[in-house]
């Protein structure tokens, strides 16, 4: 892996994609198998992010992704704002447990890790690859495979419209978080923003989200656009502001 990593780094991170991709969906299979909801994806998940962080620890490569906190002053944090709105807005119509309280728990789990997990892999591994050759390419890049991945979900029997709805929000919220990991240097906060998004999903009543929103079209329209402004103005001032 480490003789992979030093001869092409963006071979290194597409081995990782496939792995959190292909190992998502077999856990995911044997998770439906057992009757159990979220068992073997928050093992998969869990062990694999232990695994990353070690092997990134043990070459000591933290610095290069970013595994450090923000060294921008507070009054500079008010750009994360949009983020925290795009995240709280799940638990604002009529939140409710969605599943019982053992699989809430590994489903918490697994959003938590994915949330490490993805921004490693795609804002990590495969954009810090790119970004010396063609920093524009690799922006673009970094956001699109992003969102691509989520055709995972797909794959695992969500239905077709939400999960295109999903990978346009994905591509909209990765071109920001890779942003903010380029100007800011820590990759930190778009690990918590996307492990706290995801694991909010547990207490996120949809039903209710539909209904405020006129309908699972509606719905994704309003959300994609309103995502776009708002991490839209937070990039153009953190592009302003920061140093990376």
């Amino acid at each position: 892996m480490t003789k992979l990593y030093e001869k092409n780094e963006t071979a290194f991170a597409v081995m990782w994609i496939l792995i959190y991709i292909f190992g998502t969906c077999l856990a995911e299979a044997l998770s439906e198998m057992a009757g159990i909801y979220k068992l073997f994806p928050a093992i998969f998940h869990a062990g694999l992010a232990a695994f990353i962080l070690v092997w990134v620890k043990r070459n000591g490569l933290t610095e290069k992704y970013g595994l450090f906190l923000p060294r921008y002053r507070l009054s500079q944090a008010w750009f994360f704002l949009p983020l925290v709105l795009v995240a709280s807005y799940k638990v604002v119509f009529s939140p409710a447990l969605r599943y019982a309280p053992v699989e809430s728990m590994l489903f918490v789990v697994s959003m938590l890790c994915v949330g490490f997990l993805e921004e490693m892999i795609f804002r990590g591994f495969l954009f810090r690859a790119m970004e010396k050759k063609n920093l524009t390419r690799a922006v673009a890049i970094s956001a699109v495979t992003f969102g691509i991945g989520h055709i995972v979900n797909l794959i695992n029997g969500q239905d077709l419209l939400e999960t295109c709805g999903q990978i346009i929000f994905a591509v909209v919220i990765g071109f920001t978080l890779v942003i903010l990991f380029h100007r800011g240097g820590s990759l930190v906060p778009c690990i918590v923003f996307h492990s706290v998004f995801n694991a909010f999903s547990v207490i996120s009543n949809e039903e209710a989200q539909m209904q405020a929103f006129g309908g699972p079209v509606a719905a994704t329209a309003i959300l994609v656009g309103a995502s776009a402004v708002l991490l839209g103005v937070y990039t153009l001032w953190n592009r302003k502001h920061l140093k990376g």
